[in-house]
């Protein structure tokens, strides 16, 4: 049997591939000896902005060989197809962003999707992203969370998706730019509550890097208090469960399970589980309601 390729293999191969490059988010050294790597060697490098690829690759100490081209969010139609073509033919496409991880708000979507679908490989050198930089530092819930990207600009459009998300419970991230860091603040506290907890990173990984922690009604005061400037992320506690005072729906939840063949003990932990309530209360209330 022949033994299992890896993607740095593949590199080598006839058959192409497309892979999508993570570049660093500020700090040059947070740069893989990979993505070094596809710049000097990809027969195409995809690049968001050509000029910044060009930027990179010589901050890094490396020289692009292959073919620099442009893919992003206003050509992708187009350039997709002639990338796809490319892979087919046996070239190694890089695809690279601005700063982080490609596809997160940033091009790369509609080329992934339309390579998943037409069998070209598709393969991920990974990296720096702003999202879990920002979700590590600040010193919420990292068990579950969600990454919204950029908020509405309008007002309206604003608040009617933050009134969406103020009662859901895991942790959200958010990109925002400096001159609306201020508004955005102020809709998440009144759509989440003054009391939500929060954070603020700023130019996260370089040398004036910034990381504000407190309710959302500190936060507001504090953006409104200076001039804020560079890459923003936002990240916000997820909202608390209400405790489940339903006592008798909560039995009835358990007899139906036993009804239907399962042990007391088992149905109770079951119901305990997903009411979030005490198994030991749970089970003195259904013997208090059988006697």
């Amino acid at each position: 049997m022949a033994p299992t390729q890896t993607p740095e293999d593949r590199l080598g191969d006839t058959t192409g591939q497309i892979v999508l490059a993570a570049t660093p988010i500020g700090n040059l050294a947070d740069a893989s000896q990979r993505l070094k790597d596809l710049l000097a060697t990809a027969d195409i490098v995809a690049a968001e902005d050509t000029r910044r690829a060009h930027h990179l690759a010589q901050g890094l100490g490396v020289r692009i060989t292959g073919k620099v081209v442009s893919h992003h969010e206003h050509n992708e139609r187009e350039s997709t197809p002639e990338l796809l073509a490319a892979a087919r033919g046996g070239a190694v496409v890089a695809v690279v962003t601005d700063a982080g991880m490609p596809l997160v708000s940033d091009p790369g979507y509609r080329l992934v999707s339309t390579a998943a679908a037409e069998g070209v490989d598709v393969t991920c050198a990974p990296g720096p992203s702003a999202v879990t930089t920002a979700l590590a530092l600040s010193g919420l819930p990292t068990d579950r969370f969600a990454f919204e990207g950029f908020l509405p600009r309008k007002e309206g459009e604003r608040a009617r998706l933050l009134t969406e998300l103020a009662r859901d419970a895991r942790t959200l991230v958010f990109f925002e730019s400096p001159h609306r860091l201020a508004a955005s603040l102020a809709s998440l506290r009144d759509a989440f509550g003054a009391d939500r907890p929060a954070c603020v990173a700023r130019e996260l990984s370089k040398l004036h890097e910034e990381v504000a922690r407190g309710s959302l009604d500190h936060l507001v005061q504090w953006a409104n208090s200076k001039e804020i400037r560079g890459e923003i992320v936002i990240v916000t506690g997820g909202t608390e469960a209400e405790p489940d005072t339903d006592t008798a729906g909560q039995v009835a939840d358990v007899e139906v399970l036993v009804a239907s063949g399962t042990r007391l003990k088992e149905a109770v932990n079951t119901v305990a589980a997903a009411r979030g309530v005490p198994k030991r209360d749970l089970y003195e209330a259904v013997l208090a309601a059988r006697a």
